[in-house]
């Protein structure tokens, strides 16, 4: 299986981490040879309530048996994709209360850029450096990484890059600007929180000269930051919201939300300003509702903020220079790449995953389902203090 999995499977990177999946469950990975290994990044945050919660489950067998895809978006009425941007609009400030369900996050972001665009008449998008939105054209031209992006040349137009937390850069944001699109969270960036009421004063900004805000949740939303999204933290509203990753509680999902004004722009003029065939799948959206009720109806969220506590208690160390983020959305830095390829290679040995940011070499990524129990976050730091004490 390893030699078919690198001959016929296109490879993102020279050297993935190859392990070969049995099952998993709960907070566990289990290999082929049964060795279980501790999840501490949940699918790059996409897996929430952890591996095959039943309620998931449930949801999502319930749903099969009743019809898979039967029409492009937005044609048919299909329960599970209404009754989940329904439960979207009773959990977001207003004026949020139209979602677009597609397929991944980069789809969304793509559509929320359009969207920008078609509302205001202008062209120039505003991003931070260091910032990661996805990886389709759109989206990585707002991407604030020139390494990443060189070699795809040229992409969008009219784009222009500020320093996320700078509030001289807020004057770049002017009458010509169509939207500003930041992470409500920085993740690729090393998990930077927003300070000083930097939110709010792009809010300000943008509303001062007419253009659109677009906030990525793609990484915090979803409950990981304590709160259902990380913006609830800033006391700031974007005009546009965009999800992705856990909103499937493990199934590939994204979704633009907006008011009904903004969001009937891409009805007309022309019709069929954004499309997609499998947008709001009916399994999808079954899985992406039973996850929403779960975070919403338990006290998961409350509990992020206490776990983020026993996790910041235990990760003390001479090699551990920063923990960053918020609820269960952390990150470690080292001292240097190589100490935190180290333990990251040799926690995965120990039966522990972690996992890299893109852009920050010494971050250590800590993103474990929200279920994660206090006794697991107790047996997974002390296997990285132990391999900190090694080094």
């Amino acid at each position: 299986m390893p030699s078919d999995f690198l001959k016929y499977q296109a490879q993102t990177s020279p050297h993935p981490l190859a392990m070969e999946v049995s099952h998993a469950n709960g907070s566990y990975i289990y290999d082929t040879n049964n060795k279980a290994y501790l999840d501490f990044v949940a699918g790059v945050s996409a897996t929430p309530l952890g591996h095959n919660h039943p309620k998931i489950i449930s949801a999502i067998k319930e749903q099969l048996d009743k019809y898979l895809h039967v029409m492009v978006y937005g044609e048919y009425i299909q329960k599970p994709a209404v009754e989940l941007a329904k439960l979207l609009a009773k959990n977001l400030p207003y004026p949020l209360e139209n979602t677009y369900l597609v397929n991944s996050g980069t789809e969304a972001i793509e559509g929320a850029l359009k969207l920008a665009k078609r509302a205001t008449g202008r062209s120039e998008i505003i991003s931070a450096k260091n910032a990661y939105h996805g990886n389709t054209m759109g989206s990585m031209s707002v991407m604030g990484y020139e390494e990443r992006k060189q070699a795809f040349r040229p992409l969008l137009p009219d784009v222009r890059f500020i320093a996320f937390n700078n509030e001289e850069d807020l004057n770049h944001i002017t009458t010509k600007t169509a939207g500003v699109i930041l992470e409500t969270i920085q993740g690729g960036a090393g998990f930077i929180e927003p300070e000083n009421g930097y939110l709010e004063k792009v809010r300000k900004r943008c509303d001062e000269v007419g253009a659109l805000l677009i906030l990525d949740e793609i990484q915090p939303g979803i409950g990981r930051t304590g709160k259902l999204f990380g913006f609830e933290n800033y006391n700031c509203v974007p005009d546009i919201l965009v999800l992705g990753k856990g909103l499937g509680g493990g199934m590939p999902i994204g979704a633009f939300t907006a008011s009904r004004k903004l969001m009937n722009l891409l009805q007309d003029n022309p019709k069929l300003g954004h499309i997609t065939t499998f947008g709001g799948h009916p399994v999808i959206a079954a899985s992406a509702l039973a996850t929403l009720k779960e975070i919403t109806e338990s006290n998961l969220m409350a509990q992020a903020l206490e776990k983020e506590q026993l996790f910041r208690k235990l990760l003390v160390h001479p090699l551990i220079k920063d923990v960053r983020g918020k609820g269960l959305m952390l990150a470690i830095i080292t001292p240097s790449a190589e100490i935190t390829n180290t333990v990251i290679l040799q926690c995965q040995d120990k039966g522990l995953i972690l996992f890299w940011l893109l852009f920050e070499p010494k971050a250590i990524r800590i993103t474990p389902p929200l279920t994660i129990s206090n006794h697991e976050i107790i047996e997974g730091c002390s296997i990285i203090i132990d391999i900190l004490n090694k080094i």
